[in-house]
């Protein structure tokens, strides 16, 4: 194959100077090459005149195939390279993607309309160095020695709930919650939730598990008042905000967090470094919107 590299760019150019230039070889090498593709083919392919070189009869017939051949290889490749270069695979959580990631992908497309997103939901961790993902958003505690990992925020979860199920000072303290539904009574959120405040739930482990599965369900089924979910409120913002749902108690949680990685290889790619800049941004605007209202939350 080199020696027919060789020969597509010396029949091209006419001319084993030419070739050596554009493929960084020696004209002595290019000729060695071509001498041993003659010997494969067993011919002469081109007729060396003093200051060019022109194809034989055997190499005219060769050159527009191999011509061909070669130039359907460089359109395929700058294909790929230009899919690789312009499309971005993200892999994360269900409901991180959709509550969280999802709405504000339309400012990413503004910033860069070159570069499309595509966002592939898993529970499971996937093999980012083993796979064609580019970047990854997962939930833990950053031990990834293998990957390029940013803090995003921490998962800090609370209990919410329909504000039906608020009337008549249903819930004064965090044992009334032991009074109402529970969604993933299993879940050792509760467990550890309970345990901040104070309050025994050994009863929950006889409840029967009605599980979801994924924070996004289980929020929307507490809109719907079936009972009470225990979520992170970053992803509820709007529903919270609108009166939908209603966070109780003030006692929050903290498990673990949430952290975008990456394979350290990639790390000078410029889609990731542009998606990295504007996820950081989007973190940070939102820490600033927390702190604007809590600091009107205490003045009033």
């Amino acid at each position: 194959m080199s020696a027919v590299r060789v020969f597509e760019a010396a029949a091209r150019h006419q001319s084993f100077t030419r070739a050596a230039e554009e493929l960084g070889m020696t004209q002595a090498a290019v000729s060695y090459q071509i001498k041993m593709l003659e010997d494969r083919v067993g011919a002469p392919l081109f007729v060396r005149l003093p200051r060019q070189v022109v194809l034989t009869e055997r190499g005219q017939q060769l050159a527009p195939a191999v011509t061909e051949a070669f130039e359907a290889l460089r359109v395929a490749f700058a294909g790929v390279e230009e899919r690789v270069e312009t499309t971005l695979s993200v892999t994360t959580t269900h409901t991180f993607a959709s509550n969280w990631l999802v709405p504000r992908l339309g400012s990413f497309r503004q910033l860069h309309p070159n570069i499309a997103v595509q966002v592939s939901i898993s529970q499971a961790m996937v093999d980012l160095v083993g796979s064609d993902f580019d970047i990854g958003i997962r939930s833990g505690r950053g031990d990834w020695p293998e990957l390029e990992k940013h803090f995003l925020f921490d998962n800090c979860v609370t209990p919410v709930c329909s504000p039906d199920l608020l009337k008549d000072g249903a819930l004064k303290e965090p044992k009334d919650l032991l009074k109402l539904p529970i969604m993933s009574p299993g879940d050792p959120w509760w467990q550890e939730w309970f345990a901040l405040a104070g309050v025994s739930s050994t009863g929950l482990t006889k409840r029967g598990d009605y599980s979801l599965g994924v924070q996004q369900f289980e929020g929307m089924a507490a809109v719907a008042g079936q009972g009470v979910a225990i979520v992170n409120t970053a992803f509820f913002r709007e529903e919270l905000a609108s009166g939908r749902l209603v966070q109780p108690f003030d006692l929050i949680l903290k498990t673990w967090s949430y952290w975008l990685v990456y394979p350290k290889a990639r790390r000078r790619t410029r889609k990731i470094q542009a998606f990295c800049d504007w996820l950081f941004n989007e973190v940070a605007a939102d820490d600033q919107k927390e702190s604007t209202q809590a600091l009107q939350k205490t003045e009033a």
